[in-house]
């Protein structure tokens, strides 16, 4: 199936992916970053899934969130009549349930249920036998589910079966709970009545939203998919669920996406708190600080849910990857790479959180200080930037940039704010950066920045210039640069990262990707600032019609065969959008203006 096929549900700990099929096809336990239970994703049904959809032909399918949720119902017609099928996560208080609820709507529907569990990426098949409360219990290693069934069931191996008919009105839950094996099952529980709390709990966080411009609903159902995406116990919010969704079919561009990246910290900031989520603003500001917290020579670009250090990458050899993409990778060497940008991006969230009130404490300012200390000593160093590159390091141009951005936020606080620093020496570094980025990371011939120094490259992160206030929209060379991007790296206005036709010379990589939904909101943002309005809501409106019927976006999309790719769904996207719709708003003073109004 295709990626627009899937929508998502969670429980703000972990989350599934669910196809319009009636299979849900992959899911981790107990956490994000946990081994699969169901991996038919990027495998094979003896992979792992759930399967639970009408015996017979299906006539049409629809599908939808309930209100501002993410309780997902999906009805199937048949010849015999229509089923809806329920499937949620109740928000946790312990440990992960996953629900599926039947409802009968019209005539009577004969149904079959198929569940493959298969634990550790689909190698460790599970012991599956009867337990005293009735419920079938299936154990390997540390990991154990049990399911309760409202019909009989059949067990051969890892493979549960259930045949059942429903009628209008008839409504039967399944639960599935899981719970370390080396501990008792938790009790039974009733999913009917899980669905009430459930929906109440969605609808009462949604009811906290205080955005009231236009595309509520994509907003909305952003904001959600953020929620989702957030590891509850600390506030980190994972990039994706999945993990090596590849960015061009066949590719070998496949990552694992369930970690949380410094990189997006300003930008999900400023969603949370302009939507009104200051309670979850302050959880991600302060999982930030954490997971940086100790030498600054050891900080890493990106962490685990609860700030883990070790994410050691390796490949999964014996799953075939999705659509016949591998390899398959858990873990992700890039967080071993030195990556200049993150100084900004720190500094940055921590300046703009002090400007939209969040409180503070001395002992982050005096991290902040430790980290720019290091700035100091290493922003002319050659790194693998924004885009973790696995080729040589090099001085890219974007990471120059948010360098400069580390030393005008360190100076704007303590000329804003009264903080204690060496305010005179960060003035001097944030000129001396801006001086050695305008000399060589700029090519006048062309009148654009450059993605690295001395190289003809055209890179999507030089958007960011004027977004950061690192120039001003009026500066001849913002213009000019805006121009290149869509000149030479767009493909039906969709906005490339950068050609990686060039045999390896940029990332190390194969050539194939496709094109970088974040990066294209950053060009409506960009035209937006030139006052080229209308582009930048006709630009911002064709990306917001790529999101699924579920309104769920993936990280890129490909123009020419017209669908979504890479992890999905992806949180920088669905940020992304929050902050593009605050832009065009018609309330005015977007993250876009107001970001770059902090700056300079």
């Amino acid at each position: 199936m295709r990626l627009e096929d899937y929508a998502l549900i969670g429980d703000t700990q972990t989350a599934a992916l669910v196809g319009n099929d009636g299979s849900i096809d992959w899911l981790c336990l107990p956490r994000f970053d946990s081994a699969s239970c169901f991996a038919k994703l990027l495998g094979t049904p003896e992979h792992g899934r759930w399967r639970l959809a009408p015996r017979g032909g299906i006539r049409a399918v629809r599908r939808r969130y309930r209100g501002n949720t993410l309780v997902l119902e999906t009805e199937f017609d048949t010849d015999e009549g229509t089923v809806r099928i329920i499937d949620f996560m109740p928000p946790r208080q312990v440990e992960p349930d996953l629900v599926r609820v039947v409802e009968g709507v019209r005539g009577q529907v004969a149904l079959r249920s198929e569940l493959a569990i298969a634990f550790d990426y689909g190698t460790a098949t599970p012991w599956v036998y009867r337990h005293d409360d009735g419920r079938l219990r299936a154990v390997a290693g540390p990991d154990a589910v049990c399911l309760s069934s409202p019909v009989p069931v059949d067990a051969l191996d890892h493979l549960i079966t259930a045949d059942l008919s429903v009628g209008e009105g008839d409504r039967l839950a399944f639960v599935l709970a899981w719970h370390p094996s080396h501990l008792a099952p938790p009790p039974p529980i009733d999913g009917l009545a899980l669905l009430d709390d459930s929906m109440a709990w969605w609808e009462e966080w949604a009811g906290r939203c205080r955005y009231d411009g236009e595309w509520p609903e994509l907003v909305m159902r952003s904001l959600l998919t953020l929620k989702a995406l957030t590891y509850a116990p600390t506030g980190g919010i994972v990039a994706a669920p999945t993990t090596s969704l590849p960015e061009w079919i066949g590719g070998v561009r496949n990552w694992d996406y369930r970690y949380c990246w410094l990189r997006d910290a300003t930008f999900t900031l400023y969603s949370l708190l302009v939507a009104g989520y200051e309670d979850e603003a302050l959880a991600w500001r302060d999982w930030l600080l954490r997971a940086v917290a100790g030498e600054p020579d050891e900080m890493q670009i990106m962490y685990g849910p609860a700030g883990e250090r070790r994410i050691t990458e390796h490949e999964l050899p014996w799953l075939p990857g999705y659509e016949g993409s591998a390899p398959v990778r858990i873990g992700n060497a890039a967080s071993n790479q030195f990556q200049l940008d993150i100084y900004g991006e720190i500094l940055d969230a921590m300046h703009q959180s002090r400007r939209a009130g969040v409180p503070h404490e001395a002992a982050g300012w005096d991290l902040q200080r430790a980290l720019l200390e290091t700035l100091e000593g290493r922003w002319r160093e050659p790194d693998e930037g924004i885009w973790e590159v696995r080729g040589s390091r090099r001085q890219f141009t974007h990471s120059k940039v948010m360098a400069w951005v580390a030393a005008d936020r360190a100076v704007k606080t303590v000329e804003q704010f009264g903080y204690d620093g060496p305010v005179d020496r960060w003035r001097s570094l944030r000129a001396e950066i801006h001086r050695d980025v305008c000399r060589h990371g700029f090519d006048p011939d062309r009148n654009t920045f450059t993605q690295s120094y001395g190289a003809p490259h055209l890179d999507a992160s030089l958007l960011m210039i004027p977004l950061v206030g690192f120039l001003p929209p009026s500066d001849p060379r913002v213009a000019g640069t805006v121009d290149a991007v869509q000149r030479d790296l767009c493909h039906d206005g969709f906005v490339l990262r950068y050609r990686t036709d060039t045999d390896g010379e940029v990332d190390g990589l194969p050539a194939g990707e496709g094109a970088f939904l974040p990066c294209t909101f950053w060009l409506a943002d960009n035209l937006m600032l030139l006052g080229r309005r209308a582009e930048s809501r006709a630009l911002f409106e064709k990306l917001a019609g790529l999101a699924n019927d579920v309104g769920l976006l993936a990280e890129e999309y490909d123009p020419v065969a017209g669908r979504l790719l890479g992890n999905f769904p992806q949180a920088f996207s669905h940020v992304s959008l929050v902050n593009g719709a605050r832009n065009l708003s018609q309330q005015g003073g977007g993250p876009a203006e107001d970001r770059r109004q902090a700056g300079g």
